[in-house]
């Protein structure tokens, strides 16, 4: 039995709540389960937007470092060591743009007395592996593309980074970024036409789909992960179609998060197939932080959610 958690970005207070109603309980430094066959796989996205970074991370990492939990890698952790890593020529790999530092800011505060703790864990990113798998289940932060899963089995050892794989992926943009933008922050297709304004008014050309169904005949709106107001309800176009690698529908149980799904007062949450389960449901924009226990079931089950709502 294993407890599978969403993004949690900072929201230290709602994952003691979440922790605490699966039945974990903190004794000395770290949450634990009375069933000691149970742990807790976090997907990943633990810093950045919410208030409470520093204890999110102390309480991931003491249940990591005493065997109550996995933690894999987020898209938010790959950009801290970016934001935090130089090339050969000096040079920040994740550019210190308005943009870039507004997204990490509230992780920068709340280290800002602490550098070398704060580099203590940038170092502990190095070590969590970008995917799970055992012969029941898998597990990534944002999607489990079929090539993009074999080339990092490949060519990284125990499905990790390190600081020459991390400068090699941002500074070629080659084979290894395709697969770690693939994995940590999901597929995407270019938009027929004007695409669609965002709601911050920004036009956009991509958006991320359901890379777990065939795009073949389907409408844009159809694929959106998302429901984007905007978005033409017309047939995707056959030529922004890279690869049509979807999730098989016989195929191991997969879990993921990254995609901000929400569900409001009176709904629950949901699975998308009975092999497919995304785990984000907006804790940090005043939605829930979500957990789903797998058993080994042969079926998804909504049954199995649990959650807490931002407080």
């Amino acid at each position: 039995m294993i407890d599978l958690i969403g993004d949690i970005h900072g929201h230290a207070d709602e994952l003691e709540m979440l922790l605490k109603k699966l039945g974990y309980t903190k004794e000395y430094k770290f949450y634990s389960h009375p069933n000691p066959d149970r742990k807790v796989l976090f997907v990943g996205d633990y810093i950045d937007r919410g208030p409470k970074n520093r204890e999110t991370l102390e309480i991931v990492k003491q249940m990591v470092d005493n065997g109550t939990a996995i933690a894999l890698m987020g898209n938010h952790e790959y950009n801290a060591l970016c934001f935090h890593l130089k090339d050969a020529n000096g040079e920040y790999l994740r550019e210190h743009s308005e943009k870039n530092i507004q997204q990490h800011i509230k992780t920068i505060e709340h280290f800002k007395d602490r550098p070398k703790e704060f580099k203590m864990y940038l170092e502990w990113f190095k070590t969590l592996p970008l995917f799970y798998e055992t012969e029941t289940f898998r597990a990534v932060h944002a999607c489990w593309d079929y090539n993009s899963i074999d080339y990092l089995k490949k060519n990284l050892e125990n499905n990790k980074l390190t600081d020459a794989f991390i400068r090699e992926s941002e500074t070629e943009k080659g084979a290894l970024y395709r697969a770690i933008e693939n994995t940590l922050k999901g597929k995407e297709i270019t938009i027929r036409g004007e695409g669609f304004l965002d709601k911050y008014k920004h036009r956009r050309n991509e958006m991320r789909f359901k890379w777990w169904e065939d795009l073949k005949n389907k409408t844009y709106k159809e694929m959106s992960v998302q429901e984007i107001k905007n978005l033409p309800n017309i047939k995707i176009d056959s030529t922004s179609i890279k690869d049509n690698n979807y999730y098989k529908k016989d195929d191991k149980m997969v879990f993921f998060g990254h995609y901000w799904l929400e569900f409001k007062d009176g709904e629950e949450p949901a699975v998308f197939r009975d092999n497919i389960c995304c785990l984000d449901y907006s804790v940090a924009k005043e939605g829930h932080l979500v957990a789903y226990t797998f058993d080994d079931e042969l079926t998804l089950d909504n049954k199995n959610f649990t959650y807490v709502k931002n407080t």
